[in-house]
């Protein structure tokens, strides 16, 4: 039996393998067509080393239509299936599927991550997350998290950074930040799993008024006193700290974010696309 596009389309598109209802998967992809158009003009006119000389449509055409990428990508971010499987629905070359991902996934990651109550603001980058906090008076949460990754090649320099000491695995952690109510508003500053969590408790301590974090575990000679005071902290903390909680486990419904089996420096791009995605539900509760 051969696989037709348009059945594969259908298919793929329902939201149990989209992991968005399909009114949201349509104004992705009007989101992304022009973002897409104007990478793949940029990248045509590197390779042709100037403008283009025949009328634009000319030529052959995609194997693979845009709302199809988009469909094969978001699919393969919700259950990390081999690329050679979505080929087989589509009834195209795995390579074709693998560059339709790589077109994909930097434009998901690019879009930043939504705002509750304002649809046309996003926020990309720290600064915007504590601007955004300033503006609307929000106390932010922010945790780690640590996600499996693949083991490095033996001899290879840097293999250790990746060994996270509390998991005993090799793993990269991400930083994610979300509000009062757990809804994820940020999410990054992705680093090896050997590294402590360090980051939250710089930005806790830098901006105390607008960052919630757990306090710092004391050091291994701590006084009596020490260790109640930390314990009182952490009971205290840890009421404000399940929003993160909830915030970090929704991404991580996400096949890719419980155990990441592609190439690591894939894995920055492949985690902002999901969470984005996630913050744009957490928007609308």
């Amino acid at each position: 039996m051969i696989v037709t596009s348009g059945w594969a389309r259908t298919a793929l598109s329902h939201r149990i393998c989209t992991g968005i209802p399909r009114r949201r998967l349509g104004k992705l992809i009007a989101e992304l067509a022009d973002p897409w158009q104007a990478q793949q003009e940029s990248r045509l006119r590197d390779r042709r080393g100037g403008d283009r000389v025949r009328a634009q449509g000319a030529g052959p055409g995609h194997d693979l239509v845009f709302t199809d990428r988009v469909i094969a990508t978001l699919v393969i971010l919700r259950f990390q299936l081999p690329h050679a499987a979505l080929a087989l629905f589509y009834n195209v070359d795995r390579a074709t599927i693998t560059r339709a991902v790589g077109e994909i996934r930097p434009l998901l990651a690019a879009r930043g991550f939504a705002v509750p109550g304002n649809p046309d603001l996003r926020l990309r980058t720290l600064a915007d997350v504590f601007a955004y906090a300033a503006s609307e008076g929000v106390e932010l949460r922010i945790d780690g998290t640590e996600v499996q990754v693949r083991r490095p090649k033996a001899n290879r320099p840097g293999r250790r950074a990746f060994v996270s000491g509390k998991k005993k695995q090799n793993t990269m952690k991400p930083t994610a930040i979300s509000d009062g109510k757990g809804r994820l508003l940020w999410c990054g500053a992705t680093r090896p799993g050997r590294m402590h969590d360090v980051t939250a408790l710089g930005l806790a301590r830098d901006f105390g008024g607008q960052v919630s974090a757990p306090p710092k575990k004391p050091s291994k000679d701590a006084t009596e006193t020490q260790l109640a005071e930390y314990n009182t902290a952490r009971k205290t903390q840890s009421s404000q700290r399940i929003c993160v909680e909830h915030a970090i486990a929704e991404p991580k419904q996400w096949r890719p974010l419980q155990r990441y089996i592609g190439r690591r420096e894939h894995f920055e791009d492949t985690m902002l696309a999901i969470a984005g995605l996630v913050s744009d539900r957490c928007a609308e509760r």
